[in-house]
C-alpha cells in the first residue's frame, strides 16, 4: 500500500473513532439531562420519518457491525482490520443512540402493521436494488445495500485477500444505501438532534466510501456493479 493511502486510512480511522466518541458522549449527556426527548406534544409518531429512520438505520447498522467482526477474523491485513474496527465502533454507538431515542419516545422498535422498511422515505429510493421490499424472500436482504444470507456466508468462509475484497465490496454497497437513508432523514426528520446525526452519517460514510474505493483499487478489484 502506498504511503499516501496509508495516511488516508489512518486519517479516516481516527475521524471515525472521534465521531463515535462524540456521539456516545452526546447520548450520555442527553440521557442524563433529558435533552434527548422532545416535548410530549412534539414526540414523533410511529409512522414518522424520525421513527422510521431510527428503526431502519438501527437494523442497517447492526449488519455493518456483524460484517466488520466477520472480516476481522478473515484477514490479517491491518488496514482492513482497522477500518472494520472503526465501522463497528462508530455504528454500534450510533445504533445505541437510535434505539435510545425510540425508548425515549416510547415507540416500538418494529414497524407498525402494514408498513415495511423504508416506508418513511417518499418517492424513489435512489435507484438502489430494493431487495426485500415486495414481501418476497430475498435471502435475508431486508433493505437496500444489505448483504444476503448467502453473501454473509461467503464472507465467513473467505480468507485473506478474497475476504478483504468481498468485505470492501459488500460494505461499499451497504454505505451507499446508508448514505441515501441518512440524506432522507436529513430532509424529512423533524427532531434536530436526529437530523444532525443523519448529516454526520452522510459525511463520515462518504469519506469511508472514498477510502474503500482506494483500497479496492489497491487490490485490483472494482466495486460491484
Amino acid at each position: 500500500m502506498s504511503p499516501a493511502l496509508g495516511r488516508r486510512t489512518r486519517w479516516v480511522a481516527g475521524s471515525a473513532v472521534a465521531l463515535a466518541l462524540l456521539f456516545a458522549g452526546a447520548a450520555t449527556v442527553a440521557s442524563a439531562r433529558g435533552d434527548g426527548a422532545p416535548p410530549a406534544s412534539r414526540t414523533p409518531s410511529a409512522e414518522s420519518a424520525d421513527a422510521g429512520f431510527a428503526r431502519d438505520m438501527a437494523v442497517h447498522h447492526q449488519q455493518a457491525v456483524e460484517m466488520s467482526f466477520i472480516v476481522r477474523d478473515g484477514t490479517r491485513d491491518e488496514d482492513v482490520r482497522r477500518l472494520a474496527y472503526d465501522i463497528a465502533n462508530t455504528q454500534a454507538n450510533q445504533r445505541g443512540m437510535l434505539l435510545g431515542w425510540l425508548d425515549l419516545w416510547e415507540l416500538p422498535k418494529t414497524a407498525p402493521d402494514g408498513r415495511g422498511p423504508m416506508a418513511w422515505m417518499p418517492g424513489p429510493h435512489s435507484g438502489h436494488d430494493m431487495r426485500g421490499m415486495d414481501g418476497m424472500d430475498h435471502d435475508g436482504a431486508l433493505m437496500p445495500g444489505m448483504a444476503t444470507r448467502t453473501e454473509l456466508g461467503q464472507l465467513r468462509e473467505a480468507r485473506g485477500k478474497q475476504a478483504e475484497i468481498l468485505f470492501l465490496q459488500l460494505m461499499t454497497d451497504h454505505h451507499k444505501a446508508g448514505v441515501d437513508m441518512a440524506r432522507g432523514c436529513a430532509r424529512e426528520c423533524t427532531v434536530p438532534a436526529e437530523k444532525r446525526l443523519a448529516q454526520g452519517m452522510v459525511e463520515a460514510q462518504q469519506s469511508e466510501l472514498d477510502l474503500m474505493a482506494d483500497m479496492l483499487a489497491a487490490r485490483g478489484a472494482p466495486p460491484r456493479p
